[in-house]
């Protein structure tokens, strides 16, 4: 490939906190439950990476079909590979998608197709470098590049966005139906490969109280003969 960005390449990373981060200087959006990926074309050549920076190519050819069919044929992309299913995410059915046989993810692309998600773009149509810009700008560019995504049969999408902190707590309240948690990026800041510093996710934790009660019939018996769980 002839990219200003070679796979692999390490993605920017988040920093988990316990709090949304509320500014200016802050964009917001949803964190789908899914895989990271980038996304390489170079003409004919296109190449999925996951986080960890190993090739996904093969394991969703629906994805890869639907790049191939993007008028523009240099670019790089960050976003989340997710699977559909009874219009929810689900991730047991993605995870079912890295499978050894090859006949295997060919059924299982016809019956449970994945779609890409976009949060960034690191190299635009016209082939620029663009990890050196600030995110405000990054997304301006991505948005433009998602307009070629409108013959793809719903295949890739651009994920939103939004600088109010009321609609991130909105969809904070949407965990566990489709998100993951929230993830706050710094506008002002580059796109840092392998650094956590600029971007920062949340997660929902759930909690609850418990008392658990048992016997054993002898004082120094290993066994415990009941269990009761009290919520």
């Amino acid at each position: 490939m002839s990219l200003p960005v070679q796979p692999p390449f390490a993605p920017m990373d988040a920093l988990l906190v316990d709090e949304i981060p509320e500014g200016d200087v802050w964009q917001y959006e949803p964190k789908w439950d899914g895989f990271r990926c980038l996304v390489f074309r170079d003409g004919k050549k296109t190449q999925l990476q996951s986080k960890s920076g190993q090739s996904l190519t093969r394991y969703f050819p629906e994805l890869v079909e639907a790049f191939l069919k993007l008028e523009t044929d240099r670019f790089v992309l960050d976003g989340e590979i997710a699977v559909p299913v009874d219009q929810h995410l689900s991730f047991d059915d993605l995870l079912q998608r890295i499978h050894p046989a090859e006949s295997r993810v060919r059924k299982l692309a016809s019956q449970t197709p994945a779609l890409f998600i976009a949060f960034d773009l690191l190299v635009d149509a016209q082939g620029r470098d663009l990890l050196n810009r600030p995110l405000s700008e990054r997304r301006k560019a991505l948005e433009r590049f998602s307009r070629h995504f409108a013959g793809t049969s719903g295949r890739l999408r651009l994920s939103p966005s939004t600088n109010k902190l009321s609609s991130a707590k909105k969809w904070f309240g949407r965990v566990g139906n489709d998100l993951d948690g929230i993830v706050a990026k710094r506008i002002d800041v580059s796109y840092r490969s392998g650094d956590r510093t600029g971007m920062q996710k949340i997660k929902l934790t759930r909690t609850a109280d418990c008392v658990i009660g048992g016997f054993r019939y002898a004082a120094k018996a290993r066994v415990i003969c009941s269990l009761l769980l009290g919520l």
